[in-house]
């Protein structure tokens, strides 16, 4: 027997979340079917204001509620430095460690032709722009340690191959297949400290 028309909306638009199938779609549905209608509709109302009051920062590409983000505008902060990561999320974890006291520019995304993401999907062209702009003397790589962040890394230093700077991958005691969002403050720090240039 089908569900009804609006339990069937709600399950097709939880599918549409990365990694979300079909009967992990049903089982969101049916947790929020449970929930106390207070709570949906503040699920509801979080969903609308998160895409309403959030913007990409005019500098960084990092997901903020103020442009430029506060990173981008901490005078404290060294503009000369850029580590360049995938994900918002990347920029989370490295601040959390607390080890890094440059700017960032957030790709959002690797470069995966194999799962429809090519260079043009990234912001790549847009930090090649921001080092061209000058007062920039290091880019540091911090891609997931993982195929697709190694590609992505061979990629970034190939958009800068015609402007002289110095360009570091995070060291390679990273672990393999880790994303950075889960790494330690002692893993990131050992990995700043001993990036290497590409």
């Amino acid at each position: 027997m089908p569900y009804p028309n609006a339990l069937e909306k709600l399950i097709d638009q939880l599918g549409n979340f990365p990694g979300v199938g079909r009967r992990t779609a049903e089982r969101l549905a049916f947790h929020v079917l449970r929930m106390p209608e207070n709570f949906a509709r503040e699920l509801a109302g979080a969903l609308v204001e998160a895409r309403a009051k959030t913007v990409r920062c005019r500098h960084c590409y990092n997901i903020t509620d103020q442009n430029p983000c506060r990173i981008c505008s901490d005078p404290a902060r060294n503009a000369s430095q850029i580590c360049v990561v995938e994900q918002p999320r990347d920029v989370d974890a490295i601040e959390r460690a607390g080890c890094y006291r440059g700017v960032y520019h957030v790709l959002m995304g690797a470069w995966n032709p194999a799962e429809g993401t090519d260079r043009e999907h990234l912001t790549m062209d847009a930090l090649a722009a921001r080092v061209r702009k000058g007062n920039i003397t290091e880019i540091i790589v911090a891609t997931d340690p993982d195929l697709e962040g190694d590609a992505t890394a061979l990629a970034v230093h190939e958009a800068l191959r015609d402007i002289t700077i110095r360009v570091s991958r995070l060291a390679k005691g990273l672990p393999s297949g880790t994303g950075i969002e889960y790494l330690n403050r002692a893993i990131l720090a050992d990995a700043f400290e001993g990036r290497r240039d590409l």
